[in-house]
């Protein structure tokens, strides 16, 4: 694997930057001893390790199938995003937890003319880091890309809310600023680390893709291959780079099974070329007339469940 993969690329560009970032807001941190600066720099440790987990998920879904994972290792990907989106939670009651002990002992602020800056200049960073990830990422159809790049711009909108806080504390002395930007912070992360988790749960529980499912049936409604008379049974999940179909088909009793055989396979080529990523297709050819006497050796096959149940 070289660096002329893209995504490779773009992770391992957002783990030397946010190194550099964190670095940055630590600084903020202790110039200024702001708890919304706290804040910020807590959800950078996070984000670090988060964009470690992230890299590492990504080496591992590039992996083949093997003897363990005849499916291979994509599915990594969506545990990936859940741990991002724990991670964020974690950092989300991290930032309450001194709001609210700023909230009992009191804010005490300074050098706010240095510290300023130095967030200016992560949240700078950040911004064209996390733009340049999310596009990376739906370019070339990487979850772990944009999940990577949208946490990133996270980053960017607390660090702006601590930004505007300090210099309305700068003009005006309201110290109490502080506070209430961190909570708003730590409910704004919050809100995003659930959207990573809703689609991590989707993912491993293999929700629909709307848009594979819609490309899918734009090509069964349109005029089947040959002897194909009807299509059932169509299942399909996405895994990374990789969309796994299955479906039925049903020909006339006298088709042979050479015929049978081509056209599904066309069927096949047809649905793979609909989709952007690969695909892996498998038809299950049935008879017309002969499909629910063939289907009576399956009755009672399954210990608890019946064939539809699986359809």
């Amino acid at each position: 694997m070289s660096f002329k993969d893209p995504v490779k690329k773009a992770l391992l560009i957002s783990l030397g930057v946010s190194c550099i970032s964190l670095s940055l807001k630590i600084v903020a941190f202790f110039v200024t001893g702001s708890t919304g600066a706290l804040a910020d720099s807590a959800e950078s440790v996070v984000h670090l390790f988060a964009v470690i987990f992230v890299v590492y998920g990504y080496y591992l879904s590039l992996k083949p199938a093997d003897d363990n994972h005849h499916y291979g290792h994509e599915r990594i990907e969506f545990i990936t995003v859940g741990v991002e989106g724990a991670i964020i939670i974690g950092a989300g009651i991290t930032i309450l937890y001194h709001a609210v002990m700023a909230m009992i002992y009191g804010v005490d602020i300074s050098s706010l003319t240095t510290g300023i800056p130095l967030l200016i200049a992560a949240a700078l960073i950040n911004l064209v880091l996390g733009t340049y990830l999310v596009r990376t990422g739906r370019k070339h159809d990487s979850v772990l890309a944009i999940s990577n790049g949208k946490h990133t711009l996270t980053d960017v909108w607390t660090s702006g809310g601590v930004i505007i806080s300090l210099a309305l504390i700068y003009f005006t002395g309201w110290l109490w600023l502080d506070i209430i930007v961190s909570l708003l912070i730590a409910g704004y992360i919050c809100y995003e680390a659930y959207k990573l988790l809703r689609y991590s749960v989707d993912g491993l529980m293999d929700a629909r893709n709307e848009m594979v499912d819609k490309a899918l049936k734009a090509v069964l409604k349109n005029e089947l291959p040959g002897g194909i008379l009807e299509w059932h049974h169509l299942r399909h999940r996405t895994s990374g780079k990789t969309t796994w179909v299955e479906l039925h088909t049903v020909f006339e009793d006298e088709t042979s099974l050479v015929q049978a055989h081509e056209d599904a396979t066309i069927l096949e080529r047809n649905l793979i070329d609909a989709l952007r990523n690969d695909a892996v297709v498998t038809i299950h050819m049935e008879p017309k007339k002969a499909h629910d006497e063939a289907h009576e050796i399956l009755k009672g096959a399954n210990k608890k469940k019946s064939l539809d149940d699986f359809s």
